[in-house]
C-alpha cells in the first residue's frame, strides 16, 4: 500500500476542523489543521500537502480566497489541489455564476457548502486527489 496522502485544513472554526480531522483520519489520511490564514500558509509554504481544504471566511473577511490566490501565483504551491468548504453562499448570498466555481474568481478547484455531509467529503477529496495524480502523470509523461 502506498504512503498516505496529506491534507492540510485551513479553518478557523476549531469545532468544525475537528469534525473534519475525525472524518478524514477515519479514512486513512494524514490531517494537519491551522486556524487562521497566516499559519496556514506558512504550513503550506514550508510542508508538503496533497490537497489543501480551506475555508473563505476567516480573520478580516474572505481570507481564504487571498490564500487561494496567492497559491495560484506561487509556482511550487499551484499544483496543490483546492477544497473550498463554506458557508459563504449562506452568509452572503454569493452565487458562482454557471458553474460550481468560477475560474476568473478564484482558482480553485472545487467547492462544497457547509455543513458538509461526510459521504460528500470524502467523494470530492478523493476526486480531487485522483485527478491531481492524472495531471501529475501526464506532465511527466510530456
Amino acid at each position: 500500500m502506498g504512503t498516505k496522502k496529506k491534507l492540510l485544513v485551513i479553518d478557523d472554526d476549531p469545532d468544525f476542523v475537528e469534525v473534519i480531522v475525525s472524518i478524514l483520519e477515519d479514512a486513512d489520511y494524514e490531517v494537519d489543521a491551522k486556524y487562521n490564514p497566516d499559519e496556514g500558509f506558512e504550513a503550506l509554504k514550508t510542508g508538503s500537502y496533497d490537497l489543501l481544504l480551506l475555508d473563505v471566511l476567516m480573520g478580516r473577511g474572505a481570507e481564504g480566497i487571498m490564500i487561494a490566490r496567492k497559491i495560484g501565483d506561487d509556482e511550487r504551491l499551484r499544483e496543490t489541489p483546492i477544497l473550498i468548504i463554506t458557508g459563504m453562499r449562506e452568509q452572503i448570498a454569493f452565487l458562482f455564476p454557471g458553474q460550481p466555481v468560477h475560474p476568473s474568481f478564484v482558482p480553485i478547484d472545487e467547492l462544497i457548502e457547509k455543513p458538509v455531509k461526510p459521504d460528500l467529503l470524502l467523494e470530492k477529496v478523493s476526486e480531487l486527489l485522483r485527478m491531481a495524480e492524472e495531471r501529475k502523470a501526464q506532465t511527466q509523461t510530456n
